[in-house]
């Protein structure tokens, strides 16, 4: 394993890990994040690639300061979190490719950690690690801790939300690094696919990136959420998977599917009572009692009505982005995404070697 980092001097079958890092407006933290990627690849050998999804802020300018390939959708309304890694994938060059989000930070020492393990572990297609979370006093955060998730415990898992490092190979047989149409779960989509094709994927006891997330008060997230589409991953997802042999992983997988059925039926009861034959102060009294039961039984569960709101709350939302995410229309996944190369550190040595002989 060469400890030299990874420039264009150097053939690009010879790069051995790609970090690529995704970023939208992203200029609080991107700093950090790009130094962590470059001593991460520093060890192993490698290229760091900011795949920019048009950020309006400064997060490209920040970026630009670091010998890193910079490159950018060509049109905003392509943004997606599916598009991101994607469009790192095209202009990359590594055996092995690892995501990261631009308000993460590597933790040192996984990368070669993650090297190893896949090294001797030919049927493994992906590594992850622990992901550190920093903003440990949101709603969100407290939410997915009580629901400790099983692929977020060290073993073989069923996907690697939060970053992970592939093997080139595996993806390529997958057909794609990640969907260009999800808003969310692309991560869960990669794992469906490379599953379906005999792949197993792994979770390491160690620290692999700091995470610190969004700090927004928690229902203006959701409404970010639902403006940016991030809320109609699950429904993407599945339409997708229509059809594939991949669909049983996915509806096997997802168990917060059948939680946002369950209040879309909920819903429609509701609605159904005003057919009901029965009284109107009757009909108004079955209304309340329905429309409150989940409210009352998360505040016994959770203890706190300020949980169960926000869990109720959040289970409508999701709901509502799951139906409008089956009805979207997708573009095919193969298609490549356009793009252009802000920065590329190759063609800036090249131009300097050839002036030099000039």
């Amino acid at each position: 394993m060469t400890s030299k980092p990874f420039n264009e001097t150097t053939p690009a079958q010879s790069c051995r890990v790609s970090v690529i890092i995704k970023a939208l407006n992203e200029e609080k933290r991107i700093r950090e994040t790009v130094e962590s990627a470059l001593r991460a690849v520093a060890t192993v050998g490698g290229e760091v690639i900011l795949a920019d999804s048009y950020s309006t802020d400064r997060t490209v300018q920040l970026a630009s300061a670091y010998p890193i390939r910079i490159v950018q959708l060509a049109n905003p309304a392509d943004r997606s979190c599916g598009a991101g890694p994607q469009l790192g994938y095209q202009h990359s060059h590594g055996e092995f490719v690892y995501i990261l989000d631009g308000d993460m930070q590597m933790r040192e020492g996984f990368l070669a950690e993650a090297l190893a393990f896949l090294e001797s572990h030919p049927e493994v297609a992906g590594v992850g690690g622990r992901l550190v979370e920093q903003n440990t006093e949101s709603l969100e955060y407290m939410a997915r801790e009580e629901r400790a998730s099983p692929h977020l415990q060290p073993g073989q898992v069923d996907r690697l939300d939060g970053g992970g490092l592939y093997r080139r190979s595996a993806i390529e047989a997958a057909g794609y690094f990640s969907d260009r149409n999800l808003h969310s779960y692309e991560e869960f989509d990669l794992a469906i696919r490379l599953r379906a094709l005999g792949w197993r994927l792994w979770r390491l006891p160690a620290d692999a990136a700091n995470h610190f997330g969004h700090d927004a008060p928690p229902y203006r997230l959701l409404m970010r959420r639902w403006r940016t589409r991030y809320i109609c991953g699950l429904g993407e997802l599945v339409r997708a998977a229509a059809g594939q042999p991949r669909l049983h992983l996915a509806l096997r997988g997802l168990r917060e599917l059948r939680l946002y059925l369950a209040v879309l039926a909920w819903w429609a009861l509701m609605g159904s009572l005003l057919f009901w034959p029965v009284s109107a102060s009757l009909r108004m009294a079955l209304f309340c009692g329905i429309g409150t039961a989940p409210v009352l039984l998360m505040t016994w569960r959770k203890r706190s009505i300020t949980k169960a709101l926000y869990s109720v709350v959040s289970w409508c939302f999701n709901a509502a982005g799951l139906v409008r995410g089956l009805l979207r229309q997708q573009r095919p996944a193969r298609e490549a995404i356009a793009s252009r190369i802000l920065k590329d550190p190759a063609t800036q040595l090249r131009h300097a070697v050839q002036g030099s002989r000039h």
